[in-house]
């Protein structure tokens, strides 16, 4: 019998609870699916995914939307995906927040793991703090004190990071020579990492991706081109992809 799991999965202006509850033998054949109207996470049977296992089937809890949120839906074709252009200026226009929210891509990937290393054309006003490895940060980690999303270290500095590895191995924060920040040269990694490189990949245990492409104040043109060269690197291994502003709902992109 499968065990129950729970996740959360934060989109636009709600959150929606997935709570695992079919054995897990059943999930062989299953996928999310992200909905056209709303980025949640839906389960599908479909046969050529086989390589794709989660944890159990999924089961969705939605809450309630916003009054805000339920006046602009109605500008979405459920039956219909869009080319990135009209995505971008569908989303930009349903956005109901009071600041400049971001732009955020939800996927659905044919596998969990790495989908590939990304460079955005333009930024996506997201600030990446990137920390290179020496014997004063060390201390400050054994403190408990990490304040960077990203740690790049020269190999020399890997016995010293093994004693850590139970704090930075859950926070994902271990150098790594497969994601480049293991190398030799730390701090043209970290320069790279700051003007917007990273490497995609799904949640542990699901073939979902998500992450900021760009921001609802910058030209359509920009983000555009940032969706462009995400559907490069993900081709292939991509399933259906979706946008959404910090506020809005979501409308699905064609993805081939």
């Amino acid at each position: 019998m499968g065990t129950k799991r729970k996740s959360t999965v934060m989109t636009g202006d709600e959150n929606i609870k997935i709570v695992a509850a079919q054995p897990a033998e059943a999930a062989a054949e299953t996928v999310v699916e992200v909905a056209a109207d709303e980025s949640a996470a839906v389960a599908e049977p479909v046969a050529e995914t086989k390589k794709t296992a989660l944890p159990a089937g999924r089961q969705i809890k939605k809450i309630a939307r916003s009054k805000k949120y339920q006046a602009v839906r109605s500008q979405v074709d459920k039956t219909k995906t869009y080319d990135p252009f009209a995505a971008v200026e569908l989303v930009k226009k349903m956005s109901y927040s009071k600041f400049s929210g971001s732009i955020e891509a939800h996927g659905v990937m044919r596998e969990v793991g790495e989908v590939g290393k990304v460079t955005f054309p333009h930024s996506t006003g997201k600030t990446v703090r990137v920390a290179v490895v020496d014997d004063e940060l060390l201390a400050k980690i054994e403190a408990g004190t990490i304040d960077f999303d990203v740690l790049v270290a020269a190999p020399q500095f890997m016995p010293k990071l093994a004693k850590l590895a139970k704090i930075l191995g859950p926070k994902g924060l271990m150098p790594n020579p497969k994601t480049g920040t293991l190398t030799p040269k730390p701090e043209l990694k970290k320069k790279e990492l700051e003007g917007g490189s990273m490497v995609i990949k799904t949640e542990k245990k699901a073939p979902l991706i998500h992450l900021t492409i760009g921001k609802a104040a910058m030209d359509t043109k920009d983000l555009v081109e940032n969706i462009e060269t995400l559907l490069k690197v993900a081709k292939g291994k991509l399933l259906k992809l979706s946008i959404c502003a910090s506020m809005s709902p979501s409308v699905r992109v064609k993805v081939e």
